[in-house]
């Protein structure tokens, strides 16, 4: 079993090293909650972890975007 566990955080680690800082927002989060809600529900801490990066991703991104509408939108009502 702990060989099993030590090849999930090496291929974790390897997969969130190659996506890099700018893809990752919202995919370390998502991943350790994935990993551990996967893990609780039976052993499957890594397709949590990659399923938790996904989501988290996405949430990530629909909250900077939703950021981006609110600060366009206090721009164009407050004065210059």
């Amino acid at each position: 079993m702990k060989k099993w566990t030590i090849a999930a955080a090496v291929s974790l680690l390897t997969l969130l090293g190659a996506v890099g800082p700018a893809q990752a927002a919202g995919c370390l989060k998502g991943a350790v909650v994935g990993g551990v809600a996967g893990h609780v529900a039976g052993h499957h801490a890594v397709a949590g972890a990659v399923g938790g990066c996904i989501v988290g991703h996405h949430l990530a991104k629909e909250k900077a975007k939703e950021r981006a509408a609110a600060a366009s939108q206090h721009a164009a009502v407050a004065p210059s």
